[in-house]
């Protein structure tokens, strides 16, 4: 039988290695960040110990224990949490990374369930550096290949879709698809606002901030979110002061 101290141990090591995985997801605006992954990990690492430790004493002699059927229930079951964080916006799909990185955590949480501390800690540090280093990599060898996701939120007003086209044509930035949104008055104001997405392909030496700034200087425009993530005006301006 495990001892209270070790429980609190496991519990509170599951709860920072997750709370580290978590924290990343959480700096990049994911959907599914700090609170979510410690609560996976912790949750994990308690069903880990109920599993292996929580039924010796209500069993016969005779009966063993097998820790593994729950462990495996958390594996498949964890899974419905990940599909939870992936969305699918007209042609790219978002939050497989994340959904990924759910799954780890689980399986992190049940090795410190069960006293596999070495692989709990050594996976916690592999997919920290994964994430950390390998975006680097991906963004410069990869991620300017493929399609991207672009929404332009502004003032419903005309000409205003050709005039962005305008902008993305000038950057050499290819579309592939658009959509218009509904116009939707805002509460507050009266105005009405549409969302214009698109799907582009730009050219491997774009400069991004550049077709930011470009984009936010048009006349209505309030918003502009690339691969989902909203892009902050203020980051675009330093380039042109």
């Amino acid at each position: 039988m495990i001892d209270y101290l070790d429980i609190l141990v496991r519990l509170l090591l599951s709860i920072i290695l997750g709370g580290m995985i978590g924290f990343e997801r959480e700096s990049h605006n994911r959907p599914a960040g700090f609170r979510t992954h410690i609560l996976v990990c912790a949750g994990s690492a308690l069903i880990m110990m109920l599993s292996a430790y929580g039924f010796t004493e209500q069993l016969s002699a005779g009966f063993d224990v097998d820790p593994s059927r729950i462990a495996a229930g958390v594996v498949t079951g964890i899974g419905f949490i990940g599909a939870g964080t992936i969305l699918q916006q007209r042609g790219s799909i978002r939050g497989l990374t994340t959904a990924a990185t759910i799954w780890v955590v689980s399986g992190v949480g049940l090795a410190v369930g069960i006293g596999f501390y070495l692989g709990a800690v050594a996976t916690t540090v592999f997919v920290l550096a994964s994430l950390l280093t390998l975006r680097r990599f991906e963004h410069r060898f990869f991620s300017r290949r493929r399609l991207k996701s672009l929404l332009v939120k502004a003032v419903d007003q005309p000409g205003l879709l050709g005039r962005i086209a305008d902008v993305l044509g000038e950057m050499a930035v290819n579309i592939r698809k658009s959509n218009l949104g509904e116009p939707e008055e805002e509460a507050d104001t009266g105005i009405e606002v549409i969302d214009i997405e698109f799907l582009v392909e730009t050219p491997l030496e774009i400069n991004l901030k550049t077709l930011f700034y470009r984009l936010y200087c048009l006349d209505g425009v309030i918003e502009v979110q690339w691969q989902g993530e909203v892009i902050n005006r203020k980051d675009c301006m330093p380039e042109f002061e």
